[in-house]
């Protein structure tokens, strides 16, 4: 089974950054996709971002310009950063991470709170 562990949440001023990582326990080169999702309390979990592990990324309109996403292959580790957040931000934020025959590993999450 593999572990993927989030850290980074915090509670921040709107405008702020926050810098979400996602560190697996094996090589993460081995994950053909990797990607952040967020889920706010009575919504749907969503799609933040994404990235291979070729590098493409895609992200959510409502974070473009706003939020990175990419892989660390040597500290097996995935991050998220975030500037200019706002409070429709707020959630919990979720790693996921795909095998190329789509196995599918989720973390347990970790909150992030934009509020003044």
């Amino acid at each position: 089974q593999v572990q993927l562990v989030e850290s980074g949440g915090a509670l921040v001023q709107p405008g702020g950054s926050l810098r979400l990582s996602c560190a697996a326990d094996r090589n993460i080169f081995s994950f053909y996709s990797m990607g952040w999702y967020r889920q706010a309390p009575g919504k749907q979990r969503e799609l933040v971002a994404g990235v291979t592990n070729g590098g493409k990324t895609n992200y959510a309109d409502s974070v473009k310009g706003r939020f990175r996403i990419y892989r660390d292959n040597v500290e097996n580790t995935m991050y998220l950063q975030m500037i200019s957040l706002k409070p429709e931000d707020t959630a919990v934020y979720y790693c996921n991470a795909q095998t190329i025959i789509k196995d599918d590993y989720w973390g347990q999450g970790t909150q992030v709170t934009v509020s003044s």
